[in-house]
């Protein structure tokens, strides 16, 4: 993957010099810190065994609601009604799968659908405008040279890296997507920590940064995005079927798409097409890490 990142730097770069530019460097990076809180959140899903497809409906929903709140209580209520938002529809998954066991497809897929529609009721289907202009800040303001969301997204890694790699938490996320049953018999409490709390909250920081940019509680937020976080994990080199990945791999993928994304726009590739580059590295990325497992 770095030698990916490095060739798809030099080849965009050499197509569009623009591509180096301290602009467009910055922009790609505020850019990327969505689709990164959100990937952070879905690696946590995936390396326990499950998936998450609500987090790109719970953008729309976290925005609404965070703009509902901020016009009603000011601009710290809307940003903490949103975080909770989201974290609330993450506890709300993670009971349907424990308690209830329903497949994390199907509870994430029916929250995907849930969420979107109560975006949308919330909102009356139009955008939420009239919030405060300082709360552009967190969405377009700088820290030094770096954009905000850029800072809150590397802050977001340093501590999901800390978490997995430090915890006990952490340890039994590994030990649930890498055998489930044997996490059982070992005396891991699986229904307990197979909470989606932390894919829900990261969607939550996304969802309240992205309402910032846009100024506005938007209800079609984030359509498909839920797919990209799934394609940064597994691009990255994260087993779809859990126990394998981590926050350094996630990166990985998250930079291979914001860079792939962001060169094809420089050189005018139309959207359709670049849809179908990214599936096609999506699903190449798959079969290489079959092959890989395959080999051992």
């Amino acid at each position: 993957m770095p030698a990916v990142i490095v060739a798809l730097a030099v080849v965009f770069g050499s197509l569009n010099p623009n591509f180096w530019s301290a602009t467009n460097v910055a922009n790609v990076s505020r850019q990327m810190s969505i689709l990164a809180l959100l990937s952070l959140g879905q690696t946590f899903a995936i390396l326990s065994g499950g998936i998450d497809l609500s987090v790109g409906s719970l953008l729309a929903l976290v925005s609404v609601v965070c703009a509902l709140q901020m016009k009603a209580y000011g601009l710290v209520a809307g940003m903490t009604a949103g975080i909770l938002a989201g974290g609330l529809a993450g506890l709300v998954n993670g009971l349907i799968v424990a308690r209830a066991r329903v497949p994390a497809f199907i509870a994430t897929l029916g929250m995907l659908v849930t969420a979107r529609g109560a975006a949308l009721t919330l909102s009356g289907g139009l955008p939420i405008a009239g919030l405060p202009r300082e709360f552009l800040v967190l969405g377009a303001g700088y820290i030094g040279p770096f954009p905000i969301p850029t800072v809150l997204a590397v802050a977001a890694f340093v501590l999901a890296h800390g978490i997995l790699s430090r915890t006990r938490f952490g340890r039994y996320v590994y030990a649930m997507g890498s055998n489930e049953e044997a996490a059982v018999l070992s005396g891991i409490n699986v229904a307990g920590y197979k909470m989606y709390v932390t894919s829900g909250l990261f969607a939550g920081v996304a969802g309240v940064i992205l309402t910032s940019r846009v100024i506005s509680g938007q209800p079609t937020l984030g359509e498909v995005q839920e797919l990209y976080s799934i394609a940064a994990v597994v691009i990255g080199g994260g087993r779809i079927s859990g126990g394998v990945g981590g926050i350094g791999t996630t990166l990985m993928g998250v930079l291979v798409l914001g860079i792939l994304g962001n060169g094809l726009n420089l050189i005018q590739v139309s959207s359709y097409i670049q849809n179908i580059v990214i599936g096609a590295i999506i699903v190449g990325a798959v079969w290489v890490d079959l092959a890989r497992e395959r080999r051992r």
